[in-house]
């Protein structure tokens, strides 16, 4: 399984960017994904998770009412919609996908198939 984060960029603040995270040689029908967040000098952490159904969803309170999850299955891609861009936004973003059916293990273990990262740097 190769998992391939796109769509990172150089953006001012209030901005928007959209991630993708696509693969190949899976189909991603059956995998929860989640995108995961490292600053410079900070610990990684979990910023949006879509189940693998796609009936729930988690963002992280900080960018909750800025940040879309979705999947679209028949382009095997999950989307990370990102609105009102902040500087604190800035760091690479990983995309990560597992068989679990729910967000909570992926978010926790942090186990399963890491693609590369993209990175977003907020201009303020």
């Amino acid at each position: 399984v190769q998992l391939q984060a796109s769509g990172g960029g150089l953006v001012q603040a209030g901005g928007s960017l959209r991630l993708s995270c696509s693969a190949s040689g899976v189909t991603l029908d059956y995998y929860s994904i989640g995108w995961f967040r490292q600053a410079p000098g900070k610990e990684r952490e979990g910023v949006s998770c879509i189940s693998s159904s796609g009936g729930s969803t988690y963002s992280l309170d900080s960018v909750k009412g800025r940040f879309t999850i979705s999947r679209d299955n028949a382009e095997n891609t999950v989307y990370l919609q990102m609105n009102s861009l902040k500087p604190e936004d800035t760091a690479v973003y990983y995309c990560l996908a597992h068989h679990f059916r729910t967000c909570g293990p992926l978010l926790l273990r942090r186990v399963g198939h890491w693609g590369w990262g993209t990175l977003v740097t907020v201009s303020s």
